[in-house]
């Protein structure tokens, strides 16, 4: 298991290149879209990873929609170990099932020497948390006031899964973000799949004499699914919308912690009487 409780992505072992070497590439794959804003937030928030490391190569790949696909990202490398890091916020059947997946059809296509490793889901992250009151900041809510918080209903809205082990990290967030920010409530509510939706979790907390509700949108990039919280939350009531996590500093933050996490754990071991292969410094 992963240290935040998430069963870790299990692959082959990134195959470190010799000391003094760059760093392995860093490949963002995320779910894509029909929807053009989802592609232009991920190249905006990799714009934001290459600006915290400049000597990182830091490329971009897609699930679904959007060019280039995985197995097209791995290939452009010419043979070059990488690590994958998903740009999910939660561990379900795109990273447990679609990216391995790809990643086999990558390696069945193109059998390079070195293997290539993947890192576990963006989410859930102490700086995922930050981001999110970043970006209820920008919607106009008081998040530095404790009193205000006091005072404030929160529903966290998610994109929702079938796999109730995602939903369950969504609630899990909901309920630390409540105890450790001291909002008045804080209720997981989901998209699609899984209820509560945003607009019945705005309802039930204005039913419960809550005001303000406002609504943290737990998306990475704008969508169908951010219009749909938007537009249904605020139908519902809520005071505030918060835009999706996007680029903002806080995810960028995250990436490069989850490869670096991922670049560490590949680490080959020490041989008897021998010292650690050196390891490129990650900026």
């Amino acid at each position: 298991m992963g240290g935040n409780g998430q069963d870790r992505v299990r692959h082959p072992r990134l195959t470190l290149a010799a000391a003094g070497a760059a760093p392995p590439p860093l490949v963002a794959v995320a779910h894509g879209s029909r929807d053009p804003r989802a592609a232009a937030t991920v190249s905006e928030l990799l714009e934001v990873v290459r600006e915290r490391d400049r000597e990182l190569d830091v490329r971009a790949a897609f699930l679904d929609h959007c060019a280039p696909s995985l197995p097209q990202a791995l290939g452009s490398l010419d043979g070059r170990p990488a690590v994958v890091v998903p740009l999910l916020l939660t561990a379900a059947y795109h990273s447990k099932t679609d990216i391995p997946a790809r990643l086999a059809e990558a390696a069945a296509a193109r059998p390079w020497p070195a293997v290539t490793s993947s890192a576990e889901p963006l989410g859930p992250h102490r700086l995922l948390t930050a981001a999110l009151e970043r970006r209820l900041g920008e919607a106009g809510v008081a998040v530095g006031d404790p009193a205000a918080r006091a005072a404030t209903g929160v529903v966290l809205a998610a994109a929702g899964s079938s796999d109730p082990a995602a939903n369950a990290t969504i609630a899990a967030l909901a309920a630390r973000w409540h105890r450790e920010r001291g909002w008045r409530a804080v209720l997981p509510a989901y998209a699609s799949a899984a209820g509560p939706r945003p607009a019945e979790a705005v309802a039930a907390l204005r039913s419960a004499g809550m005001s303000p509700v406002v609504v943290a949108t737990y998306l990475l990039a704008p969508g169908f699914f951010a219009d749909k919280v938007r537009d249904a939350a605020l139908g519902a009531g809520a005071a505030a919308v918060s835009g999706a996590l996007g680029a903002a500093p806080e995810v960028a933050d995250t990436v490069l912690e989850r490869y670096r996490a991922a670049v560490s754990a590949a680490r080959p071991e020490r041989a008897p009487g021998q010292g650690r292969t050196a390891i490129p410094a990650l900026g």
